[in-house]
């Protein structure tokens, strides 16, 4: 079998720590920031409204047309952006530890809703420089490059932050969170700018209207976007239920579940999408696609089988190293077909158009989740999430030559 060589590029080599930059700030302004309210003795009513704060990142597309438009001069039309959002999540989370969320709950919610607007548009430049300095053959590698530092960096501003908090206090752990951010900064500075193929919008309209026009004129565009949707919506359906099930369908405690479903599920995640993002060096995009969807689909079953065998500690451990390591694997073929689709004049709003309708699934399957499980019992949920993983399975089957002419197009650019 030929294998395909890869050659480790100065943007591949930054993926790591761009990943890295980009899953940081998420934590300081939703579960670290929750736990540093409970602390505090915050109402859980306020509590509750500090969850609003996250809208920046489901709505990120919005503002996308105008990290496409303008360049930030000096350092260029991607990285600009990249070093402007960074610097405004560094000053955000220092001016965190001088605020007192006790009695001044307001400036906090603001601080924290600041700092999740620039962390969604650190993601937007991030997500669209990935695209625009990543070869075909090394975008698998480099999603999985990306995965892991952005899942290091949800440990470092999660669990290691709670940890620092208790022995230091919140003002010096955030100062230290701001500290990390800085140094993470120093790659963006050092990092290439992605040579632009073709010249970008010529103003506001166009930023706005062109992405979509584009995307729209594609030959089998509007099975393509199907696809996005369907692509891991079995796995979405049995991840929404999954601690439920673990705790309460499997009668596993939190510790367990703490321990194994997000200790090990993190690794195995990680372990998936580096592996996938090897493999599709070799197999080729739509051969990923196929194959790793099919293994998405068939590691629900695991759980199935646990459902059916009550608490099993082996059981669980097979199931959910199974399914995480086949969802990055996934995950890492997905996203690089999101970037397949994407025109470089246009990276930031297209990607950012894309992944907002692929976080559709996610969003959308909690209730019917829920009632599934109600009437169908944990077993048959299960298989259901399996067989709910067919259509987009069909569907990538029926657009194997227009994959395959993407990925073409790719190799030629």
């Amino acid at each position: 079998m030929h294998i395909k060589q890869i050659n480790i590029s100065r943007p591949l080599a930054l993926m790591f720590p761009m990943g890295f930059a980009s899953g940081l700030p998420l934590a300081l302004s939703s579960g670290t920031l929750q736990a540093w309210l409970t602390v505090a003795g915050v109402d859980i009513k306020t509590i509750g409204l500090f969850s609003m704060v996250g809208i920046p990142y489901t709505l990120k597309f919005v503002w996308s047309p105008v990290m496409d438009r303008f360049n930030i001069p000096v350092f260029g039309r991607r990285r600009g952006w990249i070093i402007l959002c960074q610097a405004f999540l560094i000053a955000i989370t220092c001016s965190m530890a001088t605020i007192d969320p006790s009695n001044q709950a307001g400036p906090m919610g603001l601080a924290a809703l600041l700092l999740a607007f620039f962390s969604a548009s650190q993601d937007i430049v991030i997500d669209a420089y990935r695209t625009d300095s990543l070869e075909e053959r090394e975008r698998g590698l480099g999603v999985g490059l990306t995965v892991t530092g952005y899942r290091i960096a949800m440990l470092v501003s999660g669990a290691l932050a709670l940890i620092l908090a208790d022995h230091m206090g919140w003002q010096t752990t955030y100062l230290l969170m701001a500290g990390v951010m800085t140094g993470a900064t120093i790659f963006t500075f050092i990092a290439p700018e992605p040579a632009l193929s073709g010249r970008p919008p010529k103003d506001m309209r166009e930023a706005v209207v062109e992405p979509i026009r584009d995307l729209f004129e594609r030959k089998a565009m509007i099975s393509f976007l199907l696809l996005i949707v369907l692509y891991k919506i079995g796995d979405a359906f049995a991840g929404t239920l999954t601690t439920a099930f673990l705790i309460r369908g499997a009668g596993f405690s939190p510790t367990d579940v703490g321990t194994i479903n997000k200790g090990l599920g993190l690794v195995a995640t990680i372990l998936g999408a580096m592996v996938g993002g090897g493999l599709m060096t070799r197999m080729g995009l739509y051969g990923s696609l196929m194959l790793f969807g099919i293994l998405q689909a068939v590691s629900n079953l695991a759980f199935m089988t646990l459902a059916l065998a009550g608490k099993n500690y082996p059981i669980m451990i097979g199931a959910v190293g199974l399914e995480n390591i086949c969802g990055g694997m996934g995950t890492a073929a997905f996203v690089a077909f999101l970037m397949a689709l994407c025109n470089h004049r246009f990276s930031a709003t297209q990607y950012a158009i894309l992944s907002a309708l692929a976080a559709m699934g996610r969003v959308f399957v909690g209730p019917p989740s829920g009632m599934l499980v109600d009437e169908l019992g944990w077993p048959l949920f299960f298989f259901f999430t399996f067989m709910a993983a067919l259509p987009g399975l069909l569907i990538l089957r029926y657009l194997k030559r227009p994959i395959e002419a993407l990925e073409e197009k790719a190799i030629e650019r």
